[in-house]
């Protein structure tokens, strides 16, 4: 899946402005084709997920919006496509661009939950993804150690080694940490599942680094992966899910104290 964040061109100051309390106007850096209207989409977004757009509100014109941006009217529209594919806001004839309902955001869609945690992410949001996490995985790690052959075994074992050497304080450390939970659903041999994989990593990814802000991890999260691991490993499925459902739980314990600094 492409994302949109990471974009080289948004200015690190920009700022959020409002003309009214219903129109907000976004600054973007200056930069051309997927680059721009992917800084415009981060913006937007960012604006969206942290409530200084709210359900209802209406864009400012594309006119309007390209001139306060200084971007062409074509990264304008492109951005909002990409809003528009994530259930985020729609268009229409003579009423303009509103952004939808919370209900019908696509708020597992890696970008979204990059924008959420772009600012101050809402407990009950971050409840809700450790939520889904705590249905999800430990179910999925007792089908993988089911299921899962040397290769699967491998690609975990090679993604801990990682995360030990490189720790979750580095970006290498985490995508490490994401590897390890893309194995263990691809190890499930469920389809259905394995879709999931994004949106879990990205979960997993942005919670990590939003513990991670002001200080280093409360505790050293790799023994718990570890004992998972293990029990995939032994072929236990009780005791896989068991583990599993412990990291998770314990990891929302984590976030929590993050929250509450």
């Amino acid at each position: 899946m492409t994302t949109t964040d990471g974009v080289d061109s948004v200015e690190d100051g920009a700022g959020i402005s409002s003309g009214t309390d219903d129109v907000i106007t976004p600054r973007v850096g200056r930069g051309t084709g997927r680059r721009l209207h992917g800084a415009v989409a981060h913006k937007l977004g960012t604006a969206i997920l942290s409530g200084e757009y709210a359900p209802g509100d209406t864009l400012s014109g594309e006119v309007e919006f390209s001139k306060t941006l200084d971007v062409s009217r074509s990264a304008y529209r492109e951005a909002v496509q990409v809003l528009t594919a994530k259930g985020l806001v729609e268009s229409r004839p003579k009423i303009g661009t509103r952004v939808l309902p919370r209900s019908r955001w696509n708020l597992l869609d890696p970008d979204v939950l990059a924008w959420a945690f772009a600012g101050e992410p809402d407990i009950a949001f971050v409840r809700g993804l450790f939520e889904l996490r705590a249905i999800v995985e430990p179910a999925a790690a007792a089908l993988a150690a089911e299921r899962r052959d040397r290769t699967d075994l491998k690609l975990m074992k090679d993604a801990l080694a990682a995360m030990r050497r490189l720790t979750l304080a580095t970006e290498a450390g985490r995508a490490a940490d994401r590897e390890f939970h893309h194995a263990i659903l691809t190890a499930t041999r469920n389809d259905a599942l394995i879709v999931l994989s994004a949106s879990i990593g990205a979960a997993v990814n942005w919670t990590t680094q939003f513990k991670m802000r002001a200080r280093a991890l409360p505790r050293n999260p790799i023994p718990d992966h570890m004992l998972v691991y293990d029990a995939i490993a032994a072929g236990d499925a009780a005791g896989a899910s068991a583990a599993m459902r412990t990291l998770v739980d314990l990891a929302l314990e984590d976030t929590k104290l993050a929250m509450a600094r």
